[in-house]
């Protein structure tokens, strides 16, 4: 029995090393050929997939004292076959440097029209921080001007005045 769990473990070996080595290949292909190794890999895979089941059923029938060794091995493989499956997976959306710059466009006028797009965001940038910096001034001059000129803090009476103005406009809503 565990002759056959070895011969699994040999054929495990070859079709994982195919797949890493297609997995690799996968994104610098384009078009019906990338397409066409997608399949081959995942049917590769779900060999793999049957592959592992028949080593799990192998390992069910082994005596229980040698089993231990085995399970951790069959572990092992099942981590490896989860770590293909992602970067298989990974491949299928990863592009190589000719399809990135053919989506992204690699000419001369939208590199230029990049520039003159920064450029125009960078002055909405300066005129937003004189504005901000025009109206900080205008507050401390606020905050300054709240005294008069004995030092004493005008906020009362301006609470007071605010108050009234409140007041005012409640007797006009209410009268409406």
């Amino acid at each position: 029995m565990s002759s056959d769990f070895e011969a699994y473990e040999q054929d495990f070996g070859t079709l994982t090393a195919e797949i890493t080595n297609k997995i690799g290949r996968i994104p610098k292909l384009g078009g019906k050929e990338k397409t066409q190794l997608v399949l081959n890999v995942d049917k590769q895979l779900e060999e793999v997939r049957e592959l592992m089941e028949q080593m799990d059923l192998e390992v069910r029938e082994i005596p229980i004292q040698s089993r231990g060794m085995y399970q951790s091995r069959l572990k092992s493989y099942k981590g490896e076959m989860e770590k293909l499956e992602k970067d298989f997976k990974r491949s299928r959306i990863a592009y190589s440097d000719d399809v990135r710059n053919e989506l992204l466009g690699e000419d001369a006028g939208s590199s230029e029209s990049q520039r003159a797009h920064l450029l125009d965001n960078t002055e909405k940038l300066e005129r937003s921080s004189r504005r901000l910096e025009a109206g900080y001034q205008i507050a401390v001059e606020t905050e300054r001007s709240s005294f008069d000129d004995e030092g004493r803090h005008l906020q009362p009476l301006l609470h007071f005045s605010g108050s009234t103005v409140d007041e005012q406009r409640l007797l006009r809503t209410a009268d409406t």
